[in-house]
């Protein structure tokens, strides 16, 4: 179909915008379709025929080898980020007093570009909401780099502080408490262990404020947030401690065993967890000291100790300790 067919008869539906498998050679009804880019054309591959030629290309006209160069002669901005407290959306004056061709800017623009560019920075951060998210992503940005943390988790604890602030759940509360119970919350819903121990180390904040935004955060967004299991804490403070993946699986055995005997009922997930690697650790040769699994765990060492004795004790386990 030509461009002059589509102008007649708009609602024919061109070939172009079907999709390869659909498309059926009118000479020898193959449906082995080859796409020419270079010639804009829709060959056959079995007879050679022209199914359709002046194919418009939708990609860009220039060509990039390298990613700077794709990023420079690229024409769009990055997409909608909510981690940056504008979403990445608003505009930037680069620092570098040079136009586009690379030349340098003459000493009146030069004054003139300052200005824009000192009431472009202003403008960005207008209100006081956008002053708050500016500080609370930037303290979201730092916390999860020493959490180390992945990108879905970061962008997860965003949105949950998004939602707060949005509703008016932030008003008289501090910034970082409530970040850091954002970060509480993500890992949390996506299953990720890690402790308040862990976070308030990082967080600047007590143990306490921290449970109580999580609380709160928890109460007000309706958030459902699934509870915690022992085995989820388990591959973590093995990897922490070095201990093999046969110790990782003997240890969930174990926890599961634990489970069918009531004894996880009413205890910390993550005590049953270090207990049960300690346990372990002890039966397959890669014996760990209790001192290391509660550096690791956060958990203290009587505690870790309380666990393996219901467990040995309730399991019937024969150790030489």
């Amino acid at each position: 179909m030509n461009y002059r067919e589509r102008e007649i008869n708009p609602d024919v539906k061109c070939i172009e915008c079907k999709p390869l498998d659909s498309i059926v050679c009118t000479e020898c009804g193959s449906n082995n379709i080859v796409h020419d880019t270079a010639r804009g054309e829709m060959i056959c591959g079995d007879c050679g025929l022209v199914i359709e030629e002046h194919i418009i290309d939708q990609g860009p006209e220039w060509r990039a080898y390298e990613s700077k160069e794709i990023s420079k002669k690229a024409r769009t901005g990055s997409p909608a980020h909510l981690m940056i407290h504008d979403k990445g959306l608003s505009t930037m004056i680069d620092w570098h007093d040079q136009d586009i061709f690379g030349k340098n800017i003459s000493p009146k623009k030069r004054a003139q570009i300052y200005r824009l560019r000192r009431w472009q920075i202003r403008s960005r951060v207008h209100s006081s909401l956008a002053r708050n998210l500016s500080k609370a992503m930037g303290e979201l940005d730092r916390l999860a780099s020493q959490l180390e943390l992945p990108k879905d988790i970061k962008e997860k604890a965003a949105l949950i502080y998004r939602r707060a602030i949005k509703a008016g759940y932030i008003k008289g509360k501090k910034i970082g408490a409530t970040v850091a119970a954002s970060i509480y919350a993500a890992c949390r819903l996506s299953k990720l262990p890690r402790t308040l121990e862990e976070i308030t180390k990082y967080a600047k904040v007590k143990r306490k404020e921290l449970a109580r935004n999580y609380r709160f955060l928890i109460e007000c967004l309706h958030l459902k947030v699934p509870q915690m299991k022992a085995t989820d804490y388990v591959s973590r403070f093995a990897d922490e401690l070095q201990l093999s993946i046969h110790v990782q699986h003997e240890a969930c055995r174990l926890i599961e065993q634990a489970e069918q005997k009531d004894l996880i009922l009413g205890k910390d997930p993550k005590g049953l967890a270090a207990a049960a690697i300690y346990i372990t650790g002890v039966l397959e040769g890669e014996r760990r000291t209790q001192r290391d699994i509660s550096r690791v765990s956060h958990i203290t060492e009587v505690t870790i100790r309380n666990r393996y004795k219901e467990i040995v004790r309730a399991l019937n386990l024969k150790i030489d300790v």
